[in-house]
């Protein structure tokens, strides 16, 4: 099986844990054809040496999530519950071989497990995910992955490719492919990133969502927004801003 980006997949599971009970119940992985054009681009290699400086996961204080390496600041709305070590830990305890795709690593639980290629900075939803409701959990999930797993990887618009592919699979629709999108910065200035947006229904209800990326630091670092109307995730995405950091690309 073709190796997918366990953190550009996780960018769609993780949405299954908004709208079900128990986080850590089973969910099939979406079947995604092996002949895909975006299998020629993303060439997943095997445990590469990491490049670039070492991942600064940030820390969350204040209703925010902060991150000074990068410069990023990700306001978290008031009474929202974190689940970013439950998340990791989760790969960490059920290591694979090498040889298992990325894509197959979510079988046993449904959310995301990233440890192996990738990181869950942040997991942040309205409500705890194992509760059990009808309307769509909100969550923000910012996630980072090494690029010298994509040695054809170019810029951030193109690490949507996998990501639209396995979320079409999973009965998202594109709103809209990848395009520039600008954050504002605390002094005043715009940062450009690359932004997609999705859409599903369920049953009467549908769930929205925003991806953000950016190359930074040699990783591929992604900013994944979901609620229940347009106006909800747009207000999230506003939570989102820059400032100084030491970042390279």
């Amino acid at each position: 099986m073709r190796s997918w980006p366990c953190v550009a997949v996780s960018l769609v599971l993780v949405s299954l844990c908004t709208l079900k009970a128990g986080p850590l119940a089973a969910e099939q992985p979406a079947q995604v054809d092996p002949k895909s054009s975006s299998s020629t681009l993303y060439k997943h290699t095997k445990r590469p040496a990491p490049i670039g400086a070492a991942l600064d996961l940030g820390s969350v204080g204040d209703g925010v999530y902060r991150n000074k390496a990068l410069g990023v600041a990700c306001k978290i709305p008031a009474g929202w519950v974190l689940r970013t070590e439950e998340m990791n830990a989760r790969e960490d305890e059920t290591a694979v071989p090498d040889s298992r795709a990325p894509l197959d690593r979510t079988a046993e639980g449904g959310c995301p497990h990233t440890g192996g290629c990738g990181r869950v900075l942040l997991a942040a939803f309205s409500r705890p995910p194992e509760a059990k409701a009808e309307d769509v959990n909100s969550s923000i999930l910012i996630a980072a992955e090494s690029i010298a797993l994509y040695p054809e990887l170019k810029d951030a618009a193109q690490y949507f490719g996998p990501v639209t592919e396995v979320a079409k699979a999973e009965g998202f629709e594109v709103v809209n492919e990848p395009y520039e999108f600008m954050v504002g910065t605390k002094i005043g200035g715009t940062k450009t990133l690359a932004r997609a947006d999705f859409q599903k229904n369920v049953g009467t209800r549908v769930m929205r969502q925003s991806t953000l990326v950016m190359l930074a630091r040699g990783y591929a670092f992604s900013f994944t927004f979901i609620g229940g109307t347009e106006e909800e995730v747009e207000e999230l995405v506003q939570g989102l801003s820059f400032g100084a950091s030491t970042a390279t690309p």
